[in-house]
């Protein structure tokens, strides 16, 4: 399907109307999702909780699936510590174990810490409802968000893009960047722009950007 500039909202459960399609958490915002050329889907609004918006935002990717795997990779990251809890612990031995009320430190996670685990686990494993517009449904049964390069198949684009900037000591935004402006058909070449820019400005990066957007409409 080609890129679509006029934004369509998603149709959202009736029972889902205040929630965030990627986690779950009460929500009052819209992300505004933009098609590429090469998006199999067109440009949407979808509700979002502030936080995943602004995670979102940052990468965009080449999908609106490719996109929320992105998310939940970011909240895994933010909330390591919160899901380390459950790895840690179980909710019995948190109500067994004495801590001091009044200690600042160990008081607090006493009461807390179940708590907070699993608003991080449940919000990491939200699904979010199938997607549709006006009634018809945005198939992504034959997009898989797994993605291989150079003969070595990873999770997601996002886990190749971490796994390449980490590598080569790129900038992982860049790389993102470059990568949902091109697509992942080229993400060699992606990660090409990305090494030879990998001491550039974040001037010149903007402008490397704006140059690859006006060579696709050529």
């Amino acid at each position: 399907m080609s890129a679509s500039f006029q934004f369509q909202p998603i149709d959202v459960p009736f029972e889902l109307r205040h929630q965030c399609w990627f986690c779950a958490e009460p929500c009052a915002n819209e992300l505004y999702y933009s098609a590429s050329t090469h998006t199999p889907h067109p440009s949407l609004i979808i509700p979002a909780c502030k936080e995943c918006m602004q995670l979102a935002k940052k990468q965009p990717l080449t999908s609106i699936w490719d996109c929320q795997v992105a998310v939940k990779d970011e909240l895994m990251r933010i909330y390591r510590k919160h899901l380390a809890i459950g790895v840690n612990w179980t909710e019995a031995e948190i109500a067994q174990a004495e801590f001091d009320p009044d200690c600042k430190i160990f008081g607090g996670f006493g009461k807390s810490a179940w708590a907070m685990y699993l608003i991080a686990k449940n919000r990491v494993n939200y699904p979010g409802w199938p997607l549709s517009v006006n009634g018809i449904a945005l198939d992504n049964h034959d997009y898989s968000v797994s993605f291989a390069f150079d003969g070595v198949t990873y999770t997601s684009l996002s886990q190749a893009i971490s796994h390449y900037s980490q590598s080569l000591g790129l900038d992982k935004r860049f790389l993102q960047d470059i990568v949902s402006k091109v697509g992942r058909e080229r993400f060699g070449y992606a990660v090409r722009v990305a090494r030879i820019n990998i001491v550039s400005t974040s001037k010149v990066k903007q402008q490397v950007l704006r140059d690859i957007i006006a060579e696709q409409k050529n």
